[in-house]
């Protein structure tokens, strides 16, 4: 899995899904201050929040069809230098409508990512641990977000939040250097011919080629984006409100909710690196019963129990228990990360695979336009955030309920 330059392309991946998360959840980290600030309520950080997630979602797709096109390599260098410059370009905002600007087209950047990652492993490893290398390279991203509490909020603290943006701004375009100079698109030509080997003992035997129009109107698709939808659902509401919360509802420091934001990161680290690995194991497992039946085994039971964690971390009465649930919910949150990735490369022929998955993804990310403004508004209107813990839940459920009867192999004919 990391010989003939594989494990370089696994590095560069996993480093980007650091930055990207590092990136993306330093306004989390930082909105007490900026809240402060900026004189800003909870529904105008979380109209904030939220606008992010509107340059994201287009630009899943777009930037999916763009590594079909131009090549993985290329869109998401491209893709780095524009974020990390609106990542910078935070410290420019003197006002709500500013904030929101810069993080539209801050989202635009950062939509390409997954697809592009989808496309390189799809590009580089055969079909038996791709899922267990989207794990890995995603990995990259709970990392990102455990390091950004305590990367931004010492800084915040110490020096000014403004600060924190131009660092992180820095590392990205840092990355986008090495990247360029030692990343190839493709393996080697010996290596090219082992992976088109096993991927024609995966492929249609009718020869026939399918349209991208046709894999976007399966239900297979569409449902799988349904729980990835409800997987993002929970996630934008853990990674743009969690500090709030703490801060707000727990009483906790700027300075110890930094500390306590890392715990449910970690875990996430270790549910997305892990989730793959046992994706492609329980495939070799269940071989006879194929492919979909391990993806659906590992996503159905976890994003069901992210579900019930997520629910119940709303009624506790403690701290302590808050917060063990919600660690609990984003470990079992993560270990669905690469299943749905998995699946797009699994059911989608290698010249769509790109757009399909940046389709999938746009759908799944509509959840981060209106999961954090929805959250605001619960917040403003009810003074606890009980309501917004519960709803993530029961959507989550009904989501693992409907991959269960939708998401089958794709018929296609001869």
């Amino acid at each position: 899995m990391f010989s003939k330059g594989r494990g370089v392309v696994i590095l560069f991946l996993f480093l980007a899904g650091v930055v990207n998360y590092l990136d993306r959840s330093a306004l989390s980290v930082g909105a007490p201050f900026i809240r402060h600030d900026l004189t800003l309520t909870d529904t105008q950080m979380g109209i904030i929040f939220s606008s992010f997630s509107v340059g994201y979602a287009i630009f899943n797709f777009l930037g999916g069809m763009a590594s079909d096109r131009f090549g993985a390599k290329l869109t998401l260098f491209v893709a780095m230098i524009v974020w990390s410059l609106f990542s910078g370009a935070i410290v420019l905002a003197v006002g709500f409508v500013s904030m929101i600007v810069i993080r539209v087209l801050f989202g635009m950047g950062e939509g390409p990512l997954s697809a592009t990652i989808n496309k390189m492993v799809n590009n580089w490893f055969p079909p038996s641990n791709r899922a267990s290398v989207v794990g890995l390279t995603n990995s990259g991203t709970p990392l990102g977000g455990a390091i950004s509490g305590p990367i931004v909020g010492f800084i915040a603290i110490s020096f000014g939040w403004r600060y924190s943006f131009i660092a992180i701004m820095l590392i990205g375009l840092i990355w986008a250097l090495f990247w360029w100079k030692f990343v190839k698109e493709k393996p080697s030509d010996s290596a090219s011919a082992e992976l088109e080997i096993a991927a024609a003992k995966e492929r249609d035997q009718s020869g026939k080629k399918y349209s991208l129009t046709f894999y976007l109107k399966q239900k297979t698709v569409l449902f799988t984006a349904f729980a990835f939808f409800a997987y993002n659902y929970i996630l934008f509401f853990f990674l743009t409100w969690f500090p709030s919360y703490l801060v707000d509802a727990r009483g906790l420091s700027v300075k110890d909710m930094s500390v306590v934001t890392v715990i449910p990161w970690i875990l996430g680290f270790l549910g997305l690196a892990l989730g793959g690995i046992v994706s492609d194991f329980f495939y070799k497992k269940f071989i006879k019963k194929g492919v979909l039946f391990s993806r659906k085994l590992v996503l159905v039971t976890c994003l069901f129990l992210s579900a019930v964690c997520i629910g119940f971390a709303g009624v506790v009465t403690t701290t302590v228990g808050a917060v063990t649930l919600v660690a609990l919910s984003v470990f079992f949150l993560y270990l669905t990360g690469a299943i749905y990735w998995a699946i797009i490369n699994d059911v989608v022929d290698q010249n769509n695979v790109g757009s399909v998955g940046g389709f999938m993804h746009f759908l799944a990310n509509t959840a981060g336009i209106i999961g954090p403004t929805l959250t605001g508004y619960l917040v403003d209107k009810s003074g606890t955030f009980t309501a917004a813990f519960i709803l993530a839940g029961a959507l989550a459920v009904v989501a693992s309920l409907a991959v269960i009867r939708f998401v089958r192999p794709i018929v296609k004919e001869a």
